[in-house]
């Protein structure tokens, strides 16, 4: 391993998630393998990542007010350690504004001398000016304003202030920018709550139960969650509580026989497989056989061993596994709109014309894995999103044109406070404080 600069580990990461259109999550781990860092330069670099990446429209439009350069002309180096350097000035107060300024000007002498001078002046100017640079009025130009303002694409932000108001817009947005918790699952065939509890703590780290899961803890103050001994022994998996409803709602009994036709990376998989207490069997199907390997691999270190894995398109029809399955999940490729807090680059890589695409990508995996549940089986749709065209839509197209399953309840299985009468469960991160997730639970009749 490399001992390296924090911003300069910053800085690739950043220009590997620009150039290579890498998500953010994965490049910072990628990075973070290579390279020797501490506990508080791993905690800079994610907060110059993500807050880069979350406050990138923003940065830009100041950028843009003070250059004469236009962006797409400018380095990409140059170009991100300028954000990184605002980024530092404008919301992180325990740098000082020189600091901020000096370390991006000594960034740029080693990755681009020429344009030292240039990154010096912005930087300056707008420490000096930062009143200088004004904004679209929110009374004249909301949509522009809060785009801005918050980092969200025009189109994103006009789609959803039609559909939610202004408000919740707003609202949505700034808990979309904020800093996700990170939760865990207790791996039930290893340990207890309690247990598990007792040693994160002894590894000082800081702990509190989920608001929803009984088998949720959200952990803060952690560095490489890789390297912590209960992470190794399989005592818990990273799992959103959003995601983390889905088993229990699906509510897999001991010897079923369940298929997860879209798995990887397999939180849902191995948490199927846990409530089923390593009995019946889980067929775990993806597209892509590294993601399948990811899945054996985290089955292994949990101890699970009532998985199988195949690589398999859920876009083919698979006439063997007709009425085979007691228990069907459909946890369907989507935009992800719902998960941008944690891979905040899904804002800007989505374009408005995606739903109509996507939604008809899930009702034809929806369509074939419902040939697979048994008479009185269950089929569960779920997605990480909160657009309707991938949700509730969804499901009201395949319910037309399937009357063989209807709605089922899905409140026993959720603390009262998400029940739901309706045909299915949306999550929002600025209301529930979960991934923005949703959740429909469809019955076989016939």
């Amino acid at each position: 391993m490399k001992d390296q600069n924090p911003r300069q580990i910053a800085l690739d990461i950043l220009v590997d998630v620009d150039k290579n259109k890498a998500y953010s999550n994965l490049a910072i781990n990628r990075h973070f393998k290579i390279s020797k860092i501490d506990i508080l330069d791993r905690k800079l670099i994610t907060e110059l990542v993500y807050g880069v990446i979350e406050n990138l429209i923003y940065l830009d439009y100041i950028i843009k007010a003070l250059s004469k350069i236009r962006i797409k002309k400018l380095n990409v180096s140059v170009l991100n350690i300028l954000r990184m350097g605002l980024y530092q000035i404008i919301f992180l107060d325990k740098i000082p504004i020189f600091a901020a300024v000096n370390e991006s000007v000594n960034l740029t002498k080693n990755n681009d001398y020429k344009s030292a001078g240039f990154v010096n002046g912005i930087l300056r100017n707008f420490s000096r000016n930062r009143n200088s640079v004004s904004m679209p009025s929110l009374e004249n130009d909301p949509v522009n304003y809060l785009s801005i303002l918050y980092s969200h694409p025009n189109w994103l932000v006009d789609k959803w202030i039609s559909e939610f108001g202004q408000k919740n817009t707003i609202l949505l947005m700034k808990a979309n920018n904020e800093k996700p918790p990170l939760s865990i699952r207790v791996n039930t065939l290893k340990t207890s709550k309690d247990h598990l509890k007792n040693a994160l703590l002894s590894e000082n780290l800081e702990i509190c139960d989920g608001l929803y899961m009984e088998e949720a803890i959200n952990i803060t103050n952690v560095g490489n969650l890789e390297e912590l001994e209960c992470f190794q022994k399989g005592l818990f998996q990273v799992q959103d509580e959003s995601s983390m409803m889905v088993a229990h709602i699906l509510d897999p009994q001991k010897g079923d026989a369940v298929m997860d036709v879209c798995a990887a990376p397999g939180g849902k998989t191995t948490h199927i497989a846990q409530l089923m207490e390593n009995t019946g069997f889980v067929l775990a199907r993806d597209i892509h056989d590294h993601k399948l390997r990811l899945i054996n691999e985290n089955a292994k270190r949990l101890g699970v061993h009532n998985i199988h894995t195949e690589c398999y398109d859920a876009k083919e029809i698979d006439v063997e596994s007709f009425e085979r399955f007691d228990k069907v999940l459909v946890d369907a490729p989507c935009t992800g709109l719902g998960i941008i807090r944690r891979k905040p680059e899904l804002k800007y890589n989505k374009k408005a014309e995606d739903f109509i695409k996507i939604a008809e990508l899930q009702l034809e995996i929806l369509n074939n894995a419902s040939k697979y549940v048994k008479k009185d089986g269950i089929l569960l749709y779920s997605t990480c999103t909160i657009a309707n065209e991938e949700n509730f839509n969804v499901v009201e197209r395949f319910l037309c044109k399937n009357k063989n399953f209807e709605k089922t309840d899905m409140n026993a299985y959720l603390p009262k406070a998400l029940h739901t009468d309706g045909i299915g469960l949306q999550l929002y991160p600025h209301i529930h404080k979960t991934d923005g997730f949703f959740i429909s639970k469809l019955r076989k009749k016939l």
